[in-house]
């Protein structure tokens, strides 16, 4: 037996899965929260310099909620690209094959993923991006906003022009006029990649708000969201394995007879009788707490704009919550940061 589910013009029809298609299924929703994890452990493997040991000892004392902070805010710009990716994509699918969408993963994630979840999608994508990558953002905004009405029922021809046609256009024109600057000055530092992200996204705006030949759907569909699930792995991966998970730290240390010198490095734990300290060269430091003479935190460096192309003000690389979120301002670089101790007679920290 076979049944429809209509909505306008878009119809997913009921038919029996093909075989092993539920195994497959329940294969990855099994493998897929064994991912962090699996981030989560090669991050540690990583830090430790590949030294078993060395391992062993940072996870009996790194708190895993920590980690998972770190994950969740290095990463968080991939959940809304994968949610907006499948959108568009499943969209063209449902336009371009509206009856053949039961045996499209990426149609069916499209027919049944609510309005909401796009629109949260969005508005994390415009606080986590880039600013070079916002051009590409308003591209699929206005993507998702032309399959929708296609999807949907027909209105009145200018009106399904306008949606379709004028709006990725006017929005196009919009986002050159804001980026223009910016384009200008990529290619007389010769950045030409950062010229083609402000300036190609809003090319596509119009071609991807309508079907493509039932013949060629699934080829314009699926093969480049398999080539992205194969690569986001590898970009997340590279990505999480940098980013910082234990407080930089800078201790002097006094022992008789020696003159002051500075540990600085990576602060796993402080017990009773020591302080454990992780080396940037993965060397696992005991400091006796007798001999602390003071310690401090050392800020995060910040990380300089690779390029230093801006777009009226903005650097290109840096994401509008670094904008609005209040920093620490550093005026002053602590001594005991660049690896020289204070220059007084008693300790403090």
């Amino acid at each position: 037996m076979t049944t429809d589910i209509r909505t306008g013009r878009v119809s997913k029809r009921r038919t029996p899965p093909r075989p092993g298609y539920r195994a497959e299924l329940n294969w990855l929703l099994a493998v897929l929260p064994g991912f962090p994890l699996l981030l989560l452990v090669l991050r540690l493997w990583y830090l430790s310099q590949q030294d078993l040991p060395t391992m062993l000892l940072l996870v009996q004392y790194i708190n895993p909620l920590g980690m998972i902070g770190a994950l969740f805010i290095t990463l968080s710009w991939t959940v809304p690209a994968a949610i907006l990716l499948v959108r568009v994509l499943g969209g063209i699918s449902l336009v371009s094959s509206p009856n053949q969408t039961a045996t499209s993963f990426l149609a069916v994630a499209a027919f049944r993923m609510p309005g909401w979840v796009v629109v949260i999608a969005v508005g994390i994508a415009a606080f986590t991006w880039q600013l070079r990558m916002l051009p590409l953002l308003m591209m699929l905004v206005v993507a998702v906003l032309g399959l929708t009405a296609v999807q949907g029922e027909h209105g009145e021809p200018w009106l399904m022009r306008w949606l379709t046609l004028g709006v990725p256009v006017l929005v196009g024109i919009i986002v050159w006029i804001f980026v223009w600057p910016g384009v200008v000055a990529s290619f007389r530092a010769g950045d030409h990649a950062t010229a083609v992200l402000l300036l190609g996204p809003p090319l596509f705006g119009p071609v991807l708000t309508g079907p493509v030949p039932e013949r060629w759907a699934r080829i314009a569909t699926h093969w480049p969201a398999v080539a992205v699930a194969f690569a986001m792995p590898f970009m997340v991966g590279v990505v999480f394995l940098r980013a910082p998970v234990l407080p930089d730290t800078a201790i002097e240390v006094t022992t008789e007879g020696e003159p002051v010198r500075v540990v600085r490095g990576q602060l796993i734990a402080v017990d009773d009788t020591s302080t454990t300290m992780l080396e940037a060269t993965g060397r696992v430091v005991f400091i006796p707490n007798g001999e602390v003479r003071s310690k401090t935190l050392c800020p995060q460096a910040a990380d300089d704009p690779a390029s230093g192309l801006t777009v009226r003000g903005w650097p290109v690389e840096a994401p509008a919550l670094e904008w609005i979120a209040p920093t620490r301002p550093v005026t002053e670089i602590d001594p005991r940061c660049l690896g020289r101790p204070l220059n007084r007679g008693s300790g403090g920290g």
